[in-house]
């Protein structure tokens, strides 16, 4: 440690370039985590905060809410209790005087049931009349005050914001919650409509009649649109940062120890013995990787402060731990390719010069 420390105080440039190309690799490490984790969030916030165990669809729906209607036959023989509820899910458009168009979905909901029950608020009141809706946080961010009345669609008919709901998204599209009613007169020509889909809080809830199909919960979550390749692009593209990090890093140190052979070879003539220089190698490693992180944290803080609510970035302790683990685990091995050329050094090169 105290060699690996004496080289870089002497040679502050070179691993001053080393440690900023770390930095650059981690920011982007955490940067693209913490935009996979809220963009993967952002689709499922709605269902995590039903705690939701599975779901009800109609079978020709492609397990999807959206799509999805089950009619008074599919739900003649069905038993709901205080864990299951009915929801009518379709897509509108939000608009209001001076307020910019916002997509969203709307859901109906019976107001006897857990997800009316279960609505955690930020501001406002739960929608008591069919006049009355609730909507996401995002319409708050983008300027929308209790009070506001809303048209969805073509519709001329105007719903009143009373309250906006903590984390009520569902694919990525905001929610405005309101009566079943709404969601039938928006879905118009749909005969003997009852709802799109029924949410269960438990797992062994299991329904199978006509058209209407029991799915996981997590079986839905994976046919979400653009939910898993979303996931497996971000995965893809910070794996291959962690590769790109491992070689950065293997062929500095490999191209610094090819120049210290000589010196090397002083050393071992001297009688330090080859753990020790191989030690110092390592030990280089881990410092350089250590403060390249700790800075990419202290920037990745800022930027977390600094962006506005609407960029959907969550920056959680376990992107800290993992991503850091990763980085150091990158640089311990990148370290490992040199150790090889300090093994075969040879002392008597040294006497002979």
């Amino acid at each position: 440690m105290y060699l690996a420390f004496k080289e870089i105080k002497k040679e502050k440039l070179r691993y001053g370039l080393i440690i900023l190309m770390i930095f650059l690799i981690s920011y982007l490490i955490f940067m693209l985590s913490s935009l996979a984790l809220g963009l993967a969030s952002e689709n499922t916030q709605a269902i995590n905060s039903w705690q939701a165990k599975s779901v009800v669809l109609n079978k020709n729906a492609n397990i999807n809410m959206s799509q999805s209607v089950l009619t008074q036959k599919d739900l003649k023989n069905v038993k709901m209790g205080k864990n299951e509820a009915i929801v009518g899910e379709t897509p509108v458009v939000a608009k209001a005087d001076k307020h910019a168009s916002i997509s969203a979905q709307f859901l109906g909901v019976n107001k006897s049931q857990f997800i009316y029950k279960d609505q955690e608020l930020i501001a406002g009141r739960k929608a008591k009349k069919a006049t009355e809706v609730t909507v996401d946080q995002a319409f708050k961010i983008k300027g929308y005050k209790l009070g506001d009345k809303i048209t969805l669609n073509d519709s001329k008919k105007k719903y009143k914001i009373v309250g906006f709901v903590k984390n009520a998204k569902i694919n990525i599209a905001p929610i405005i919650y309101g009566r079943m009613a709404t969601w039938k007169s928006l879905r118009e020509g749909m005969v003997n409509v009852k709802a799109s889909a029924i949410i269960s809080k438990s797992s062994k809830f299991n329904y199978h009649y006509k058209n209407a199909k029991t799915y996981p919960i997590k079986t839905f979550i994976n046919k979400l649109p653009g939910y898993t390749a979303q996931n497996a692009t971000f995965e893809l593209m910070i794996g291959f940062l962690f590769v790109i990090s491992l070689i950065i890093i293997a062929v500095f140190l490999y191209i610094l120890t090819m120049q210290k052979m000589h010196n090397f070879a002083v050393m071992r003539a001297q009688g330090i013995p080859s753990k020790t220089l191989v030690g110092a190698t390592i030990s280089q490693s881990i410092i350089l990787v250590v403060v390249g992180v700790i800075i990419a944290l202290i920037a990745m803080g800022i930027t977390a402060v600094a962006l506005p609510k609407s960029v959907p970035m969550d920056f959680t302790p376990a992107i800290m731990i993992v991503g850091s683990l990763g980085m150091l685990l990158m640089g311990i091995i990148g370290s490992l390719i040199p150790i090889r050329s300090i093994l075969k050094v040879d002392p008597a090169k040294a006497i002979g010069e």
